[in-house]
């Protein structure tokens, strides 16, 4: 599960914010000295005039050190790691929790389809407050309530009471629409592959190691455990990110402006949210959480792609289910189960070290040609590849699960779970950065879809994975992942389309058209974030 939202692309014609605002002839023109630009600045009725980025460049998180920005990436990394931990590390609290609750396994496993699924919504509803108020003080509200819900949890008498606040605690994530918006804050857009590639792999790493962690919980420790270490976790993560900056550019111009006004320094110097009229609206916060799924709906690539990384996610949570099932035929207990993980982890960091030689190849091209050198199908190449291995994977996992009874060693069916692991990394980055380089400021939506069909078909498999591996009759574990290899094949395909004719499908989608009509417009720089001065 991993929901990748960045909301800024640093379009020259739009401002950092991300919303292509009706008023760019009145607010945009080309770059000009500090000096100029404060004097043809935009000035309401009161005289009061905006801050902007190029006033104050040095201020902003896109100007901080490299050491400083990979501090922050690691601190972000953790939050994502938790959060999503949150998820994977529930189903080996199933049995635990039908034994001390006399429930059945498949009502026990509402806990992790309700806590998805709502994660799917949580994430699209709290990215509008993080662009106006600031990533700091969403992510540790974000925090906070998920780490209250957890204290419940752990004490309850009854499991009515884990079922709500699991739903509150799904809610109450913010997770990748704005972890993952905070890349933006501090890279440009052709800067932005080796932070994506980390944050991302932080991000499968939470989805998997959870069923590494959750065998020695569930093997050792009372169920209570699960919740109290999800507390641990995300009270550590949440201390340390309390110690972290503030990132988001708005936020830090307004810093800059009120203190500029108390030395007086400036008197008239205003930030973009002071002169907002209203700061924000009902209206405006549902234009921006409705949008993701309109293009989720209309836009084919966001589609296709979303559905591609949604059912490899989904994957991950099957294979959390179905791994008992599987490797108890090598009579493997509960620990052995829990190793049985590793392979998946260790696939997400070969995934990742297998981009960084084409990150610095087509950056000593970009260095050589420009930064338009490349079409946003680029971005998919290395994909061609390595999306393959999940059918592959699949159907080699398949038939290396029939077990000791036809002389297959266990080694086998990891070897192949670790070829699906390196897929699903390599679709969750590639979809992610296409969509940042196709839809430019609408990547936003364009992630914010992704990681809303990632979330909710990882929630809705934890109901029908089980049933998947144990309800077919023959070789049941064989037949259901051929049955998923089967599917995976026919969301591949779409890869292979639109590497090759993405000019064409983007030339019939609304958004690039938009977008390509503005990046027509050289030279110009948007200079103000108060589009509705009074």
């Amino acid at each position: 599960m991993a929901d990748v939202r960045p909301e800024q692309t640093r379009n020259p014609s739009h401002d950092l914010s991300g919303n292509n605002s009706e008023k760019d002839d009145e607010t945009t023109r080309s770059p000009s000295p500090v000096g100029e630009q404060n004097e043809k600045a935009v000035v309401d009725a009161q005289g009061r005039r905006e801050l902007k980025e190029t006033d104050c460049p040095e201020i902003l998180a896109y100007s901080w050190p490299t050491w400083k920005k990979w501090g922050y990436l690691a601190g972000i990394a953790g939050i994502q790691i938790s959060m999503n931990y949150n998820t994977s590390v529930f189903p080996s609290a199933v049995t635990p929790l039908t034994e001390a609750f006399g429930i059945g396994a498949q009502e026990a496993r509402t806990g992790q389809m309700i806590y998805l699924v709502l994660y799917s919504f949580g994430c699209e509803l709290w990215a509008p407050w993080s662009e106006e108020f600031g990533r700091w003080p969403i992510l540790q509200l974000s925090m906070f309530l998920i780490n209250i819900w957890q204290i419940p949890c752990a004490l309850a008498p009854n499991w009515g009471t884990i079922l709500v606040c699991r739903a509150l605690g799904g809610l109450s994530t913010a997770g990748g629409s704005v972890t993952l918006g905070l890349i933006a804050d501090l890279y440009g857009p052709e800067e932005q592959q080796y932070p994506l590639a980390f944050i991302v792999l932080s991000s499968c790493i939470g989805t998997s190691i959870g069923g590494v962690i959750g065998g020695p919980i569930q093997r050792f420790l009372e169920w209570q455990w699960f919740f109290w270490i999800m507390l641990i976790f995300g009270g550590v993560v949440q201390a340390i990110h309390f110690f972290m900056p503030e990132s988001r550019s708005t936020i830090l111009l307004d810093k800059e402006a009120k203190r500029r006004r108390k030395t007086g320094e400036d008197p008239n110097i205003y930030g973009p949210n002071e002169l907002k009229t209203p700061r924000i609206s009902l209206k405006e916060a549902g234009k921006v959480w409705l949008r993701p799924f309109e293009m989720f709906l209309r836009e084919p690539i966001v589609l296709c792609l979303s559905l591609l990384s949604g059912f490899s996610d989904a994957l991950i949570f099957t294979f959390l289910e179905s791994f008992p099932e599987v490797y108890g035929k090598w009579d493997f207990g509960i620990l052995a189960q829990a190793w049985a993980f590793i392979p998946i982890n260790l696939a997400y960091f070969i995934a990742y070290l297998m981009y960084l030689p084409c990150f610095m190849r087509d950056n000593q091209i970009r260095r050589r040609k420009g930064d338009d050198c490349f079409l946003p199908e680029r971005r998919l190449k290395v994909l061609l590849w390595l999306a393959p291995l999940e059918p592959i994977g699949l159907i080699g996992f398949a038939w290396c699960s029939l077990g000791p009874a036809y002389n297959v060693h266990w080694i086998a069916p990891m070897i192949f779970s670790t070829l699906v692991g390196i897929a699903n990394y390599a679709i969750y980055f590639s979809s992610v950065d296409y969509m940042i380089a196709a839809y430019g400021v609408y990547s936003a939506s364009a992630c914010g879809g992704n990681a809303f069909a990632r979330d909710f078909l990882a929630g809705i498999s934890a109901m029908y994975a089980t049933p998947l591996y144990t309800n077919i009759g023959g070789h049941p574990t064989e037949y259901a992942s051929t049955i998923l290899a089967g599917a995976s094949v026919l969301v591949v395909i779409p890869i292979y389309v639109f590497y090759w004719k993405g000019p064409e499908i983007r030339d019939r989608s609304k958004f690039a058209k938009t977008l390509a009509e503005d990046r027509k417009k050289e030279g110009v720089r948007r200079l103000s974030y108060a589009d509705n001065l009074p």
